[in-house]
């Protein structure tokens, strides 16, 4: 025995217990992994969440040498799915397959979500992100953002615009919207982004926030007027459409995101192996194009670059839902 050790014999209890359970989970993480990872989506199979978080798991299982299960667990806007990760043991073996709503909006705008963000999970891999775009039915006058927003200044609370429900993306994107621009819009709730598409195409709403993956078709049709794209600087996804900051709305972007994290307290190097991983995965082609025909790029990076970038985007949809007064329990 070299000085300044304590012979293990006469060790209190608590802290040799400590020591053992330490050196377990060690050995548990450098064997990592040596049983089947679940992958949990908080939301409905067949979905925007539930397709990139297969994708993932057809990139870790094979590099990993273990079975990457899926299992959908939708309720409470994706909050039952979230919490249930969050809970479980952080060991590498429970994931979430995460997304802007479950990661960023859903606990900004519910004081009863049950999870925080960046507290509650150890930021993995970002899978995916897209963007939105502001359509307007073809008849309708405005060409060009300016033109709506003047006329929105000029008509305050008469232009409608649709949304899935109070506290969801598409209704916060409207309102960061109004906050940024200076239109006076009236929000109109739907069901679903679908219905609120069908109501501009009726001439129910003026306008509507919704996905790539739903307007570009009907943007080649003609069917609707795309005016600006929701993302920071032109994407090849629709490189004609103006983004919002060059058709004059300042510091405007919106970020559609999906990635997968593990619960708090996760291994440093568990996190690394599945970060770099799905980083590998998300390089090939095939994977690329895959996201692409899904309306997304994909976007490898680092753990803490995700992490920052959930954060962030918590943060911002914070401070929208706190100025909107938007609150939903």
């Amino acid at each position: 025995m070299t000085g300044g050790q304590i012979p293990w014999r006469v060790m209190p209890w608590p802290v040799l217990a400590l020591l053992l359970a330490f050196a377990a989970g060690s050995a548990d993480a450098q064997n990592y992994p040596d049983k089947p990872i679940k992958i949990i989506v908080p939301a409905a199979s067949g979905g925007p969440t539930d397709v990139p978080a297969r994708l993932a798991s057809q990139i870790l299982q094979p590099k990993l040498g273990q079975p990457v299960v899926v299992e959908n667990r939708a309720g409470a806007g994706g909050a039952l799915g979230a919490r249930a990760v969050a809970a479980a043991p952080p060991d590498g073996y429970t994931l979430l397959a995460g997304n802007t709503s479950v990661l960023a909006v859903q606990p900004a705008v519910s004081a009863s979500a049950g999870y925080h963000p960046v507290k509650d999970f150890a930021a993995i891999a970002k899978v995916s992100e897209s963007y939105q775009i502001l359509v307007v039915h073809p008849s309708r006058p405005w060409k060009t953002v300016k033109d709506l927003v003047d006329d929105a200044k000029a008509h305050p609370g008469t232009l409608n615009f649709g949304h899935t429900g109070a506290g969801g993306l598409p209704h916060l994107t409207g309102e960061l919207f109004m906050a940024r621009s200076g239109a006076k819009l009236t929000g109109v709730p739907f069901r679903s982004g679908g219905e609120a598409v069908t109501a501009v195409l009726s001439g129910t709403v003026e306008m509507t926030f919704e996905s790539i993956t739903i307007l570009l078709p009907l943007i080649r049709d003609g069917k609707v007027r795309a005016l600006a794209i929701t993302s920071g600087k032109r994407t090849p996804l629709a490189p004609d459409l103006p983004t919002m900051m060059e058709a004059g709305v300042p510091n405007y972007e919106v970020t559609t995101f999906n990635g997968i994290a593990a619960p708090a307290g996760t291994p440093a190097n568990i996190v690394g192996m599945l970060s770099a991983a799905m980083n590998e995965g998300l390089q090939s082609e095939e994977v690329q194009a895959t996201i692409k025909r899904l309306g997304a790029v994909s976007t490898p990076g680092t753990p803490a670059e995700f992490e920052a970038f959930i954060a962030a985007q918590f943060g911002k949809w914070q401070a929208v839902a706190k100025d909107a007064n938007i609150k939903v329990d």
